[in-house]
């Protein structure tokens, strides 16, 4: 069968692909030793192998095979840079182009078997070197309170505080502020409480189930590849371990082990390969709840004056009380965080007195307007 000229054209830059691809980690194996070198030459030689299958497909044409060329002006550039700098200051930006043509053979009818899963793998290779880490350890190391909060609740209830005192405020501020009557102002702020509380619980209920399920799916997947290609698993357990400075014979030895039980490999490959503890993806209604009843404990702060009393007392009594709010949140936030107390209490501070100034103020204006 005599192949197109479309074909053909695309067979040779696929060729041409390849092969700068292998030059591209061949380079950066040279700058590299140990372990990481024969990772980045395995890698190199995957897409000489993957060149090879090209150049067979031309030759069964019929047509030209075109002789190595020149690396590209890329590949010239990231390896300079590997050379003068570090392998580890371009991996990621290797990785982030890996990722993007990962389905480059998914739907190609002349690719080879296994060429896909190939091209998908170097993705999470090359993420294993940068040792960049999981999404779960970014939030750690960022939001040290995580920790012990993997379900959301705790980033729910505190964030939910804090979101019903600053908006709640906001909103009492302005009716306050045009003069409205002490009836209308307390009902603008049990108005603001109830929309804000359960509106903050619908949302977070959405959030957190739809990111449960999107780490279940990411699961399930993991699982599947798991029962259909086991020797796939086994070398992409053996390439991590590796990638983490253990030898070939010990990273083979550990990844064998692992793979001898099928809950503990699928469980290993979700926290090594997706970055997911399965046993905790979160809970929906727990951070729905949980955002409920913060939400409305700090909006309820500026309204009790105001269930009291009214005038002038109730106003200076909200102010007074929702600042000692502000701080006492801010500080928690901070502390939780690991960051200094004092500054995180008086950044909310400024920030929520901002807000409800501005609406004060707006809402001044406007009671003048209209009165």
């Amino acid at each position: 069968m005599t192949e197109s000229p479309a074909t053909i054209k695309r067979w040779r830059d696929m060729l041409a692909s390849e092969r700068d691809a292998a030059e591209l980690y061949t380079r950066l194996a040279a700058a590299e030793s140990g372990e990481r070198r024969e990772i980045l030459q395995e890698l190199a030689g995957v897409e000489r192998k993957h060149a090879a299958h090209w150049e067979r497909k031309l030759t069964d044409a019929g047509a030209a095979v075109p002789p190595p060329g020149a690396p590209s002006l890329r590949t010239r550039a990231i390896a300079t840079a590997a050379r003068r700098l570090s392998t580890q200051a371009v991996l990621p930006m290797i990785e982030r182009a890996e990722r993007s043509d990962a389905g480059v053979y998914d739907l190609d009818p002349d690719a080879a078997p296994g060429m896909a899963d190939d091209e998908r793998g170097h993705a999470r290779t090359l993420a294993r070197l940068t040792g960049r880490p999981s999404p779960q350890r970014q939030i750690d190391r960022r939001e040290g309170w995580h920790r012990g909060d993997r379900s959301g609740t705790l980033r729910a209830a505190v964030f939910g505080v804090s979101d019903g005192l600053v908006s709640n405020t906001s909103l009492v501020m302005g009716f306050a502020g045009s003069g409205a009557a002490r009836l209308t102002v307390m009902l603008a702020g049990v108005a603001g409480l109830l929309a804000g509380a359960f509106s903050m619980a619908a949302g977070e209920y959405v959030s957190m189930a739809s990111q449960r399920e999107s780490y279940q799916r990411e699961i399930s997947l993991e699982a599947q590849e798991l029962a259909e290609n086991p020797e796939e698993e086994l070398a992409e357990l053996v390439l991590i371990y590796r990638a983490k400075g253990l030898s070939r014979a010990e990273a083979q030895l550990l990844a064998e082990r692992i793979m001898t039980s099928r809950k503990v490999a699928l469980d290993t490959l979700a926290r090594e390969e997706l970055g997911l503890d399965p046993d905790e993806l979160g809970s929906p209604w727990g951070a729905a709840i949980s955002s409920l009843l913060a939400f409305a404990i700090g909006a309820f702060v500026v309204v009790l004056p105001y269930l009291i009393g009214g005038g002038t007392a109730a106003l200076v009594t909200a102010i007074c009380l929702t600042a000692a709010a502000l701080l006492a949140v801010g500080g928690g936030i901070g502390a939780l965080n690991g960051r200094p107390v004092v500054r995180s209490a008086l950044r909310q501070l400024a920030f929520g007195g901002v807000a409800a100034a501005i609406t004060f103020g707006v809402g001044h204006l406007i009671g003048h307007a209209v009165s």
